[in-house]
């Protein structure tokens, strides 16, 4: 616990500096690890840790030179709210003495543009673990490098690059508090905005952008929110194979923009075995593909620089199709596959599918009677199980069909 507090209080100082004209230049490699560090105990919503986050998040935009967009002249944004205890219920927003508190962080570029564009990533992360946790061997440490500390990241290494540069637009940043809880932050601030909203342009969302693969898979959501989104995406594309997904519903804050007819993009690297548990830390993330992430989002925004305001488009809700399950197979599906079948990306032991001996990398190809040919055929199969139902899985493992049976 010393060390890590000496390196929190390193980073923390290197920002200011009586000695040095200018703040020390804060690299995205420490932004992270101050972030993803054990002393901020999983920068669960609402405690102290996440407003000691909240606070270097607000040292960094100062530093950086952005404008502070919160409240009262401040760069916070806080609200105050009941825990759901319906979770299908809409979070009430309350003054005064509440349960929890949260504080969104927001910074600004002025460009005195006619339009405005919002960058935004969610901070917090699950604590100690509980609701929403894949671990299960007790309360410990979620410190979530990747979901979301390489979204804040990127975010932040986006508005020292459009300080002073591509200025066509205004610029928001924000950092969301509540993403975890349910989008509450980003719900918020649609809800009691610091700026002009009839001025927002379009929106991108960063979340889980810290794992990019050997093969440069980037899923990007949203991209039929607004109709120029598939030619500019593909016009200025690096080299990244990319995975576009219409809808500008999912489970991340571009959806609290969407719902407000704002065009929304989500930027994410995918899924993986350490997504919600202890083991998501910071010397696990491609920090070089983060990178080249950032700069093909700035090549975007420079593409669209010259343009008129974006046209925005109402999607199909894609999650409505989603069918309800009654058991669970115990995997964790690699979303970017683009192959035939549904690939594992992670075995969650104690589960049917550790236990028939189902393993990372493996093809679902076939469970019970029906042929699974990509997610959404896997999961209709999966929704006709009950719990202590068998089924028979084929998988393609290594280019060889491999059987197993499984109890639910």
């Amino acid at each position: 616990m010393l060390r890590n507090l000496m390196i929190l209080a390193i980073i923390f100082t290197g920002l200011y500096s009586c000695k040095m004209d200018k703040p020390k230049k804060i690299s995205l490699e420490e932004d992270i690890a101050f972030l993803a560090n054990d002393s901020l105990a999983g920068r669960e919503t609402g405690t102290p840790e996440e407003l000691i986050a909240a606070e270097y998040l607000q040292k960094r935009m100062q530093a950086i030179g952005l404008m502070p967009k919160g409240n009262a002249g401040t760069y916070f944004q806080t609200f105050t709210f009941t825990p759901k205890s319906d979770p299908h219920a809409e979070v009430q927003f309350v003054t005064g003495d509440s349960t929890i508190t949260g504080t969104n962080v927001v910074g600004y570029i002025d460009n005195k543009a006619e339009k405005t564009v919002i960058i935004g990533a969610h901070y917090d992360h699950l604590g100690m673990g509980g609701q929403g946790s894949l671990y299960t061997e007790g309360a410990a440490v979620h410190n979530g490098a990747d979901d979301n500390a390489s979204g804040v990241g990127i975010m932040l290494k986006l508005a020292e690059s459009l300080k002073d540069s591509i200025k066509g637009s205004n610029y928001v940043f924000i950092a969301f508090s509540g993403e975890e809880m349910g989008l509450l932050g980003s719900n918020y601030f649609l809800k009691n905005p610091t700026v002009n909203l009839e001025n927002a342009n379009y929106m991108i969302n960063l979340d889980m952008v810290g794992r990019l693969r050997e093969d440069k898979t980037l899923s990007i959501s949203g991209v039929g929110t607004a109709p120029i989104w598939k030619q500019v995406l593909n016009a200025t594309n690096p080299g990244f194979k990319l995975v576009l997904g219409e809808s500008g519903i999912g489970p991340s804050d571009h959806t609290s923009f969407y719902l407000q007819n704002i065009p929304a993009l989500h930027f994410f690297t995918g899924q993986h075995e350490d997504y919600h548990k202890p083991s998501d830390d910071f010397e696990k993330l491609n920090y070089e593909g983060m990178r080249m992430i950032g700069e093909y989002i700035l090549s975007l925004i420079a593409e669209l620089d010259d343009d008129k305001k974006l046209t925005f488009r109402t999607t199909k809700n894609e999650s409505e199709d989603v069918p309800r399950f009654k058991v669970a197979l115990g995997v964790m599906p690699d979303y970017l596959f683009d192959g035939k079948g549904m690939r594992i990306d992670g075995v969650t032991q104690g589960r049917p599918a550790a236990a028939a001996g189902l393993q990372k990398g493996d093809i679902v190809v076939k469970l019970g009677d029906s042929t699974v040919v990509d997610m959404m055929s896997y999961m209709r199969a999966l929704s006709s199980f009950e719990e202590g139902n068998s089924a028979k899985v084929v998988v393609d493992r290594k280019g060889e069909k491999v059987s197993v049976e499984v109890v639910f």
